[in-house]
């Protein structure tokens, strides 16, 4: 029997020995030996988004060796390495297993890759290879379907694409029953798109069913997905495409996102960070209420402070305080403004059906061209509807602006701008101006109001308000 001295002195030994193991596992170490490469620099890289980002650069010795290694592991998901010149790279995996080696060959990558103590990636490797026959054969196919003489040609080769996708299909599924904890599990899933019940044969089940199982399977809070190139056309495909693109919808469904990867900080600020991009400027008129939405949830609550620039912030408050002002269907703000002779003439004394506000500079030479054919339609069609014009001078001078309205007869008008002092008192009340609440950041801009001074439209050219009156009234009913 060993006595209690020895056991001690086994345990810490035993002890010294795990400790060093542990120590050894942590952070990362590849080594990559890429012919015929003998100097220069390999790149590591990673997928985020449809970018890619550096992670690390290694000088190649005249072996073609070089080791990527750190002290801290890697975030999990699909990496590159790429060439010294960057004309080449090939794809990996980097998830649980952070210490291996990878042997290649620029002139034959598809054949030459080999990794040596990574299971991840030799199943990574080996689905490249499955997928590189497949995809070849399928290629193949389309080919002769473009060239097939008969429609039974057609057909047969139609029936083997069928086959074709159903070997790829067939072998995701295998491969996600089999290995569920690998990346390409999770991107898997990410790929899956719904299959619709065949029994589903009305249009509006269809889309809803599609909608609510767009997202099967995936795991919101699995941060891996941001570091491969499927995640975000996903994403985008979603909100651009399957989503309507009304406001209140895409406000639904951003807030749905952020509470759904609601565990994850680096989920949550990708999703902030890319809908705020695509709502901040929209597409579409309208939606800028949707980054109204996360500027007032999101960014005022501080949950973005930790990884946004001091100028990037500013850009985001500077932006979110100025649209909070004009949104579409929220009332436009009062403007405080007098007109040609010095009288005051505020936006809400103005009544009518319809009133276009028109932010205008003489000096402006897009506006030398805009306002008279804006005032062309006014006097052929608009004034006839009920739509009255307050055209709000915002630079140029006093002096220019009273002659172009001369020169260019810009009658039954109401015109108006800000005096000096009356500007003079908003910054002394802390109170903003109608840039900010009209986010003028450009002449000319027009918004159209209803009667009560609610936001109709806004920032639309002098054709595509005409086109917006004429389909409100039309479907108002009104003559």
């Amino acid at each position: 029997m060993l006595s209690l001295m020895h056991r001690k002195t086994i345990f810490a030994f035993l002890g010294l020995v795990f400790s060093v193991s542990v120590f050894a596992q942590t952070g990362y170490e590849i080594k990559v030996t890429l012919k015929p490469f003998t100097k220069g620099y390999l790149f590591l890289a990673h997928y985020y988004g449809q970018k890619q980002a550096l992670v690390d650069s290694v000088a190649i010795n005249t072996n073609s060796e070089a080791v990527f290694s750190g002290k801290e592991k890697l975030p999990g998901g699909i990496y590159m390495i790429a060439f010294p010149n960057k004309d080449g790279y090939f794809e990996l995996v980097i998830d649980k297993e952070q210490r291996f080696s990878v042997s290649a060959d620029s002139a034959d990558l598809l054949r030459s890759v080999k990794f040596t103590g990574s299971k991840e990636n030799q199943l990574f490797k080996s689905y490249q290879d499955f997928t590189t026959v497949v995809g070849g054969e399928m290629n193949n196919l389309q080919k002769s379907y473009a060239k097939a003489p008969t429609k039974a040609d057609s057909a047969k080769i139609v029936a083997q694409l069928k086959d074709k996708n159903l070997q790829l299909k067939n072998y995701r599924q295998d491969f996600t029953k089999t290995n569920p904890d690998h990346l390409l599990s999770a991107v898997f899933k990410l790929l899956n798109d719904p299959v619709i019940p065949e029994t589903y044969k009305d249009s509006a089940l269809i889309y809803q069913f599609y909608k609510s199982h767009y997202w099967d399977g995936v795991n919101m809070s699995d941060t891996r997905l941001l570091r491969t190139p499927v995640f975000q056309p996903r994403f985008n495909r979603y909100f651009d495409e399957v989503l309507p693109q009304q406001a209140d919808s895409l406000i639904l469904e951003a807030d749905e996102m952020m509470f759904a990867a609601r565990s994850s900080k680096d989920m949550r600020q990708y999703i902030l960070a890319t809908l705020t991009e695509k709502y901040v400027n929209p597409k579409y008129m309208g939606q800028d209420a949707v980054f109204v939405h996360l500027f007032q949830k999101y960014f005022i609550a501080g949950e973005a402070d930790a990884w946004m620039t001091e100028k990037y912030k500013k850009f985001i408050f500077d932006r979110g305080y100025s649209l909070m002002a004009n949104v579409v269907g929220e009332k436009g703000a009062n403007l405080n403004m007098v007109d040609t002779t010095g009288k005051k003439t505020n936006l809400y004394d103005v009544k009518s059906s319809y009133t276009v506000v028109c932010f205008w500079d003489p000096t402006c030479s897009h506006c030398q061209v805009e306002v008279p054919k804006l005032d062309s339609f006014y006097h052929a069609k608009w004034k006839a509807m009920g739509v009255r014009i307050y055209g709000v001078m915002t630079d140029g001078g006093k002096d220019k602006w009273l002659t172009f309205i001369k020169e260019h007869n810009l009658k039954d008008w109401i015109h108006v701008y800000q005096t000096k002092e009356m500007k003079d008192a908003e910054i002394q009340a802390s109170q903003p101006g109608f840039r900010q609440l009209y986010d003028v950041y450009q002449t000319p801009m027009l918004y159209l109001l209803d009667a009560d001074k609610k936001i109709l439209a806004k920032k639309l050219s002098y054709e595509q308000l005409n086109d917006f009156l004429d389909h409100k009234i039309k479907s108002s009913g009104t003559k």
